[in-house]
């Protein structure tokens, strides 16, 4: 069970190590990578595995066919300090689609398993869910840093954290939820941000696609806190990503601003479910996330 979701408070320092950095898998054979991590902390972040192991499968996969869905369920915590081994499994490659598991083990332990499929592009019917509200432009935002007060940095560390240690940026067009849990107030399970690498990340699909994978974990399970003042430093609380889930509709750009839109669907019995929804600037609804992920108070 259990990986890191967000990101774990116990990082050392502002490295902010570049995503290409991260997703650069070092091949071992045909159908087996070393990935390894370059922030120190308890256990490795949830995301980092997700996008580290779209990147192993679509080496495995017909460059023409963009991958559309990976299914992550992680079973251990993984440990930073020592490379994980990603092992892809050829499980069909039929005429539209190509499906391949994914086993991430650390000195012989599973720590994480998917399934990743890639699609041949045709057309089709269309439709999709529509922003839910219109959202402030991130230029007529301010920088994530210069909105937060002393009181707000000092409540939520994880936010210094996360702007220390992942190379991405962030702005909310709301309030974030989180802030108002830290000062006892109750909010609706939803939340919005603005995101996007920080740096260029080529033009490689794969490298967008794995980025996108390896930053969707980042705020979507605090979403369902939000209706019960509780935030992710609290200590009472017990807290891992149980399964994560990434649907691609489209081939998009994660290095240009992408407006992600969570919900916290569901609580109950110690587990929470949450979804997401990123879209570009003009609506089109890029990709959909969905995690489940264990919320005990203590």
């Amino acid at each position: 069970m259990s990986s890191t979701p967000e990101l774990d408070q116990t990082v050392a320092g502002a490295c902010r190590p570049p995503l290409r950095q991260v997703l650069d898998l070092e091949q071992i054979d045909s159908d087996t990578s070393l990935g390894h991590s370059f922030v120190e902390a308890s256990r490795i972040y949830g995301g980092q595995a997700v996008g580290q192991a779209v990147v192993a499968a679509a080496r495995t996969a017909p460059a023409d066919r963009p991958v559309h869905s990976v299914h992550g369920s992680f079973l251990h915590p993984g440990d930073p300090s020592v490379p994980v081994q990603y092992n892809v499994n050829r499980l069909r490659d039929g005429g539209s689609f190509t499906t391949r598991g994914v086993l991430a083990e650390q000195s012989d332990r599973p720590i994480f398993t998917a399934t990743v499929s890639f699609q041949r592009v045709e057309g089709g019917l269309t439709h999709q869910v529509p922003v839910s509200a219109p959202a402030r432009s991130p230029e007529d935002l301010p920088e994530f840093d210069d909105s937060l007060t002393a009181e707000d940095a000092a409540a939520v560390p994880w936010l210094s954290h996360l702007r220390g240690n992942v190379a991405a940026d962030f702005k909310f067009p709301e309030e974030y939820p989180r802030l108002a849990n830290a000062r006892g107030e109750s909010r609706p399970p939803v939340q919005r941000a603005w995101i996007r690498a920080s740096e260029p990340l080529g033009d490689d699909p794969v490298v967008h696609a794995a980025a996108f994978a390896y930053l969707s974990d980042l705020f979507l399970l605090s979403s369902a806190l939000s209706p019960h003042t509780v935030t992710i430093e609290d200590d009472r609380l017990q807290l891992a990503s149980l399964d994560h889930t990434v649907w691609f509709h489209e081939q998009f750009r994660i290095d240009e601003w992408r407006l992600y839109e969570q919900e916290g669907s569901w609580m109950g019995h110690g587990r929470g479910l949450c979804r997401g929804h990123l879209y570009d600037r003009n609506g089109l609804l890029l990709a959909s996330t969905s995690q489940e992920g264990l919320l005990r108070l203590r």
